[in-house]
């Protein structure tokens, strides 16, 4: 589903975010990217949502080749994949019911499909009772979940989860991460980038270690050497 060749990323500043990295990911794996900060796991989600582009080697998603993906096909290509953010993202002057239904509206989406479809997300994460509060109204851990609510919405193929339990308390990073473990059951790959080494030994997912844009450990291919 994923897949990394020889993949290295400078910006313009001179800062070097990633070095020759390999890196594969098959469809439904669940995969914690582990680092320090500026260790170069944000720039490796980037990358694989365009919103960066690596400066050398193959990157594929889904088949596509993103080396040289035209600017007008990257929101088809985004259309498959759901996004978590460290710091929600929901706009305030919506309401939870709002915040959700628009991800499904860029997508053009209807009206009856976005009737049927937010309620029923809303309540597969517990929130069915807080459609009409706006974000301020909400606890850190209820609006992470209208961020994973959003990012869920247009049934996508991936979710991509940027630091999803850095601003809320640690209690509730178990929740949202049991969360992420439910979509994976159903079939859905997730990529979560996480510096909380409680999460990932308690978790016991696939690992990936970055440091200073090198991939040092891989927990898969540990296992892969021991059969």
């Amino acid at each position: 589903m994923i897949e990394l060749k020889h993949i290295s990323k400078t910006y313009p500043n001179g800062t070097h975010a990633l070095y020759d990295v390999n890196l594969q990911v098959e469809k439904g794996e669940f995969v914690f990217i582990v680092g320090s900060s500026g260790a170069g796991k944000s720039t490796l989600l980037k990358l694989i949502t365009c919103e960066e582009r690596p400066d050398g080697g193959e990157l594929t998603v889904n088949g596509q080749n993103l080396i040289g993906i035209k600017r007008r096909d990257v929101p088809y290509l985004r259309r498959n994949m759901g996004m978590v953010f460290q710091d929600f993202r929901l706009i305030p002057k919506m309401t939870v019911f709002e915040n959700v239904a628009f991800a499904m509206h860029v997508v053009g989406a209807g009206n009856r499909e976005i009737k049927k479809r937010v309620p029923y997300i809303l309540g597969l994460i517990d929130l069915q009772d807080k459609g009409d509060c706006y974000p301020a109204e909400l606890s850190g851990g209820e609006q992470q979940r209208v961020g994973l609510a959003r990012a869920l919405v247009n049934n996508p193929d991936m979710i991509l989860a940027d630091e999803p339990t850095g601003n809320i308390d640690p209690a509730l990073s178990f929740e949202i991460v049991d969360l992420l473990s439910e979509i994976n059951l159903r079939g859905t790959t997730i990529l979560m980038v996480t510096h909380e080494h409680s999460l990932v030994k308690h978790f016991q997912k696939r690992v990936v270690e970055i440091h200073a844009g090198r991939i040092v450990a891989d927990t898969k291919e540990l296992e892969e050497a021991e059969l």
